[in-house]
């Protein structure tokens, strides 16, 4: 398999789309053109391309900061970071864990769903016969007898 190009599309304003086009009518390119042109930029320098006007180009000098800004962290704030990755972790392996446990039940279930009668309390207040007394939970001591 050759290179196949990809087709890459977004929307933008009618006010931005015109002035991309002067752009492209001013250095005689098509506006294809000028978005591969930029593409292939940001590949080539990793995704560490500013876009800035001509006339800040030459302003610019090497006591600017660099692009993309570097921010220093505090030491706290990584080390924050770092135990909320660990304790993710370990709760990822915990919901496995249990997950593993559900399944094994599910499975003994199964196996065991035809070995075992299930009775249902529905089932045992059936069979009760009309003089024999019957409890209940949270009734009154009239209604049951001990």
């Amino acid at each position: 398999m050759g290179n196949k190009n990809k087709t890459i599309s977004f929307r933008v304003s009618q006010e931005k789309f015109e002035t991309l086009r002067e752009i492209a009518e001013e250095r005689d390119l098509s506006l294809s053109a000028v978005f591969r042109d930029y593409v292939d930029l940001l590949v080539a320098h990793d995704g560490q391309v500013e876009v800035v006007p001509e006339h800040e180009v030459n302003e610019r000098t090497s006591d600017d900061t660099s692009f993309p800004p570097k921010v220093e962290v505090p030491k706290s704030f990584v080390r924050e970071h770092e135990r909320l990755e660990l304790e993710a972790e370990h709760l990822r392996e915990q919901l496995e864990e249990h997950k593993r446990y559900v399944t094994r039940l599910r499975q003994e279930l199964d196996e065991h769903e035809d070995d075992e009668e299930v009775v249902q309390l529905e089932d045992l207040d059936d069979e009760n016969e009309e003089g024999e007394p019957s409890y209940r939970i949270g009734s009154s001591f009239e209604e049951s007898s001990f």
